[in-house]
């Protein structure tokens, strides 16, 4: 439990010694719900902001890693076949065994709290600032209130009742009960709504790499659909679709360059020349695949003539066995100038949300045009969709085939519309009604007496 003072480091005394990597260096105990850390001008808090981004990108459920959202939520529905050995890291994911002493559980519970502190440390620290201008203070509070709402809602969409974590008062937090669904996802709207009114319209840099209002109003759209607000969810959506800023891409091979006007939001390379983790992730070249790979399933779920299962999976065979991998970003290696970062959101989201709310309020015709938008640039005729019923189930569908391997958005879909225990038991044998929800580490009820387990485990 050190280092948990506020703290005021000298700019460069802190580039020399920790890097933008690791800024906050606060070391916390066993329960990461800790921490504190203060900075007093805008070059300290940039950094810290940056550095957030880089713990972002490189840990935790928004990674392209093996513990990432995309491959654990997609090896814990039908997406990902798991081709590696018994690690017990990712293992029991396939299998519905996860335990809560298995290592992931633990690391991702670790990792997110701990990117929750260091927004609430960016969040604090400017608050208190008596040298910070109102505009650099609306900025960084504004990504600090929307990088706090994203890692909550990934955390309440895996583990359930989670304790909402917005302050750095260790003594307080290493206390939190967890709190009920319904109450995270409050917090989370308010902590967008305000992000919304603090965050710029532009970028503050070129590449889209830093949320700027419109991605706050992406995350909120996508919040107010999962608690069924649907004009809410079609306003957000709207007030993105309608932003200058992003521009229909027609080539869908231009939907994953580092340049796509349809991006919203994305993630920079480490080192420049590198593309994204996820093509490190997920490409292969022959089989068996030494890791992951797409579900025959899924493959076969699209129609023949969808672009996106020629353009966005690649087959490979060795003449007897075939195996199939996400192939959205085709890099996966240094190219020189980077090609291909790391989309956290982009446009094809916002009008398949749009098109869902639409539908859900009765609003048909106006749904159809956002979905068939969709189907279009995947090379497909305007949905066949009549009612509402139609619209909606033809929209997950749709959501399935566009966003398959992007941050889980297939289990949270299943699970959102109840269908968890419909579809994952006809192929994942040993799936139990219990599973909709990962167990709590073992070790944080065991620091935490206010924690409470999940039911089955």
């Amino acid at each position: 439990m050190k280092n948990l003072k506020f703290r005021i480091i000298p700019l460069m005394t802190l580039l020399i010694l920790l890097g933008c990597d690791n800024f906050v260096t606060v070391e916390t105990p066993n329960s990461q719900l800790t921490g504190s850390t203060v900075f007093e001008d805008s070059n300290t808090a940039n950094a810290a902001m940056v550095a957030i981004y880089a713990k972002l990108r490189d840990g935790g459920l928004l990674s392209g890693s093996t513990s990432s959202s995309s491959a654990t939520l997609g090896m814990y529905t039908d997406e990902l076949i798991y081709f590696g050995g018994n690690d017990e890291n990712t293992f029991p994911l396939f299998t519905n065994n996860l335990l809560p002493t298995t290592s992931l559980v633990s690391q991702q519970w670790n990792t997110s709290y701990h990117q929750i502190y260091c927004a609430n440390a960016v969040i604090e620290g400017c608050e208190y600032s008596t040298a910070l201008s109102n505009a650099h203070k609306n900025q960084f509070i504004g990504e600090a209130l929307f990088v706090r709402a994203l890692v909550h809602g990934y955390l309440v969409g895996v583990y359930g009742d989670v304790p909402y974590i917005i302050s750095t008062d260790y003594a307080t937090n290493k206390l939190e009960e967890r709190m009920p669904v319904a109450d995270v996802y409050e917090m989370m709207i308010n902590d967008l709504e305000r992000a919304v009114t603090l965050l710029p319209d532009a970028y503050v840099s070129p590449e889209r790499v830093r949320p700027n209002r419109s991605t706050a109003s992406a995350l909120l759209a996508r919040m107010y659909l999962y608690v069924g607000q649907w004009a809410e969810a079609s306003n957000a959506a709207s007030a993105v679709i309608n932003n200058s800023l992003y521009v229909w891409e027609d080539d869908i091979d231009a939907v994953f360059l580092k340049e796509s006007s349809t991006t919203i939001w994305q993630f920079s390379p480490k080192l420049e020349g590198n593309n994204t983790d996820e093509g490190e992730l997920f490409i292969f070249e022959s089989g068996p695949p030494p890791y992951i790979g797409l579900s025959s399933e899924l493959f076969n779920s699209f129609g023949t003539n969808d672009l996106r299962k020629t353009h966005w999976i690649a087959t490979i065979s060795d003449g007897t066995t075939t195996w199939y991998h996400a192939h959205k970003y085709k890099q996966q290696s240094n190219t020189g100038t980077s090609l291909e970062y790391s989309i956290i959101f982009r446009l094809s989201e916002q009008y398949l949300i749009r098109a869902e709310a639409r539908a859900r309020q009765g609003e048909l015709s106006s749904a159809k045009e956002d979905l068939d938008k969709v189907r279009q640039l995947a090379g497909l005729a305007n949905t066949t969709a009549v009612t509402a019923d139609e619209i909606v189930a033809a929209v997950m569908e749709e959501r399935r085939h566009e966003l398959f391997t992007e941050y889980g958005h297939r289990f949270f879909d299943l699970k959102r519309n109840g269908l968890l225990n419909t579809v994952l038991p006809q192929v994942k044998p040993g799936w139990n009604t219990t599973d909709q929800f990962w167990p709590l580490p073992e070790n944080e009820l065991l620091v935490n007496p206010n924690l409470t387990q999940n039911p089955g485990y």
